[in-house]
C-alpha cells in the first residue's frame, strides 16, 4: 500500500460501497539466489525420498515407505503442497453454518480460512487474512453480519467485498475491487463442507455437486449414500485430540483391516466378528466392513455391518447402528497431528441420554487406545533401527492403497 501523504487525515475514515470481487492479483517476488539454490536441493532431496517407495511392486513383495516419510521436516513441507493444497478437502459440516451469518474458521498447513453463509443462504469461503496487514479476521466460530479486522478495523461483507477501510484519505492507486478477501472454492457433499485451495479458481464459479462428488469420492459416492452416509443424521458433539505422531501414522492405523483391533481394543473386539472384516478399494476411497456380534448387552453397533470409509488423504467416516462419526486428521508438523472427531446420531435416539453417554464413553476409550499406540509407533519410526516394513496382504490392502495414492500425489 502506498504511504499516506496527509497525516491529518488519520482522523477520518472512508466508507466504501461494496463491490463484487472480479479478479485476484498475486505478488511475485524473485527469490534470492541462495534461497533458490537451497530450494532446489530440498526439492531434489524430497523427490529422492518419494522414489524410495514403489507402488508398482505387488503388495506381497512390497516394502512400506521409509520412515523419513513420517519424520523428515522437508518431506512434510513438500507433502503439504502436493497432497493437501490440491483437490477437495473436508473441513466441516453444514450444521456449523445452518443459519445465515454463521461462520467457522480453520487452518490447514499455513492456510487460514473462514467459511460462512450470507443473508441469502449462499455459502462462501475465503482466506482468513485481512488484505491490509494480514491479520486474521475471524476466530473459532460465531454469527456476524460482516468481518471486522481486529487490527485496524477494515470491514468485509460476507461475500468477501471490502466495505470499509479506516483512515485512508490521501491514499493513491487504491482500487476497491482488488482489495476484497481472497476466495476459496467451496462445495457441499451430503453433510460435509469441502474446500479446494488450488489457484486459478474464479470467485463466481459454482461447484457442480456431481462433479465434486466424483472428484472427491469417485465411484464410492453412491456406495456411501446407500450405506447411510447422508444428511439425515443430526450433529451431536465434537471432540478434539492432539496426537504426537505424523498424520499418516494415524491414517495407517485406521486402514489396517482390523489387524490391530484384538491386540489394542480388547473390549471393542469382543463385540465384533473380526473374521467378517472385508476391504473394498476404489479410486480415492477404501471401505472396510465388519459385522457385529449378536445379542450384545449394549448394542451401539446395530444389526447391519459397520462401514468404515477412508477418503484420501485424511478423512474417515464410520457408520454403524444409529451413529456416524468422522475423523479429520490435520497435520500439525512432522511429528504432530490434530484429530477432530464429530459425532452424528439418528433423531430416534436423541432423547436416550444413557445410550448416548455409554456410546461416547466407549468411543473415547477406543480413541485413547489408538492415540497411545500411534504415539508409540512414532517413537519407533524415529529409531535408527527401523527404515521400512512389510505389508500383510490379507488385511493391509487399504494401507498399501493409501501409500500408493500418496506416491501419485507426491510424484506429480
Amino acid at each position: 500500500m502506498a504511504m499516506l501523504q496527509n497525516f491529518s487525515s488519520f482522523h477520518q475514515s472512508m466508507k466504501i460501497t461494496p463491490f463484487k470481487i472480479h479478479m485476484i492479483f498475486t505478488c511475485c517476488v524473485k527469490p534470492r539466489k541462495h534461497y533458490y539454490h537451497s530450494f532446489q536441493i530440498s526439492s531434489k532431496y524430497t523427490q529422492k525420498l518419494v522414489l524410495e517407495f514403489d507402488p508398482k511392486i505387488p503388495i506381497e513383495e512390497a516394502t512400506t515407505p521409509p520412515s523419513s516419510w513420517y519424520t523428515d521436516s522437508c518431506f512434510y513441507t513438500y507433502e503439504l503442497n502436493r497432497v493437501f493444497f490440491k483437490g477437495w478437502q473436508s473441513v466441516g459440516y453444514t450444521e456449523q453454518i445452518k443459519e445465515p451469518r454463521q461462520y467457522f474458521t480453520g487452518r490447514l498447513g499455513n492456510f487460514e480460512y473462514v467459511v460462512c453463509r450470507d443473508d441469502g443462504g449462499k455459502i462462501h469461503a475465503f482466506h482468513n487474512v485481512c488484505r491490509h496487514r494480514a491479520s486474521p479476521l475471524a476466530s473459532a466460530s460465531g454469527k456476524n453480519s460482516c468481518f471486522v479486522c481486529p487490527y485496524h478495523g477494515w470491514t468485509y461483507g460476507l461475500d468477501g467485498a471490502l466495505q470499509k477501510a479506516t483512515r485512508i484519505t490521501g491514499i493513491k492507486n487504491f482500487r476497491v475491487n482488488d482489495m476484497g478477501l481472497i476466495p476459496v472454492r467451496v462445495a457441499v457433499w451430503g453433510p460435509f463442507i469441502l474446500l479446494n485451495f488450488e489457484n486459478g479458481v474464479l470467485p463466481e464459479e459454482e461447484a457442480d455437486i456431481d462433479l465434486v462428488g466424483n472428484e472427491w469420492l469417485g465411484n464410492s459416492s453412491q456406495i456411501l449414500t446407500d450405506g447411510g452416509v447422508d444428511s439425515s443424521l443430526s450433529f451431536l458433539c465434537r471432540r478434539e485430540y492432539t496426537v504426537e505422531c505424523n498424520w499418516k501414522v494415524y491414517c495407517d492405523n485406521y486402514l489396517d483391516g482390523g489387524y490391530h483391533v484384538p491386540y489394542v481394543h480388547k473390549s471393542y473386539a469382543s463385540v465384533l466378528k473380526l473374521d467378517s472384516y472385508s476391504t473394498t478399494i476404489l479410486e480415492k476411497v477404501s471401505i472396510q466392513r465388519c459385522d457385529a456380534e449378536k445379542d450384545q448387552e449394549f448394542d451401539r453397533l446395530g444389526s447391519k455391518p459397520a462401514l468404515y470409509a477412508f477418503v484420501y488423504p485424511n478423512f474417515m467416516i464410520s457408520r454403524y447402528g444409529p451413529w456416524m462419526d468422522t475423523n479429520l486428521v490435520l497435520p500439525q508438523g512432522p511429528r504432530k497431528c490434530l484429530v477432530i472427531v464429530d459425532y452424528f446420531l439418528d433423531s430416534s435416539h436423541k432423547g436416550d441420554e444413557s445410550f448416548i453417554a455409554q456410546s461416547l464413553e466407549d468411543s473415547e476409550t477406543v480413541q485413547i487406545e489408538d492415540m497411545k499406540l500411534c504415539e508409540a509407533v512414532q517413537r519407533g519410526l524415529e529409531s535408527p533401527a527401523y527404515c521400512s516394513g512389510r505389508y500383510v496382504p490379507q488385511v493391509e490392502k487399504a494401507v498399501h492403497h493409501f501409500h500408493s495414492l500418496l506416491y501419485e500425489s507426491l510424484s506429480k
